[in-house]
């Protein structure tokens, strides 16, 4: 059985401007906030909103529901400098 890295090798460092490849999120930048490096993950501003219910609390005497950033694989992610100087397609080869 393959054998999992411990941490993933990261393109992208906190404070870089991304832009989402794929997933719902997909066209979306935001600044990275956080790297999880074991997990292979980073925490993007705007990205991967998710609900959190909150209970009870002396913060929250009602309780809440909280939109919150998740974490989203460093794959889907490029760095938006990078996805800046990217080249136009390339034309096709005509055929001979």
């Amino acid at each position: 059985m393959k054998k999992s890295p411990e941490k993933f090798k990261m393109h992208i460092k906190r404070g870089d401007t991304v832009l989402v490849l794929s997933g719902s999120d997909a066209g979306k930048t935001g600044k990275v906030l956080q790297i999880l490096p074991k997990q292979g993950r980073a925490l993007v501003e705007g990205v991967r909103l998710v609900t959190k219910h909150l209970r009870k609390s002396q913060d929250n005497p009602k309780g809440a529901i909280v939109k919150k950033e998740a974490p989203i694989h460093v794959s889907k992610l490029k760095r938006q400098a990078a996805a800046a100087k990217a080249p136009a397609a390339r034309p096709e080869k005509k055929a001979k």
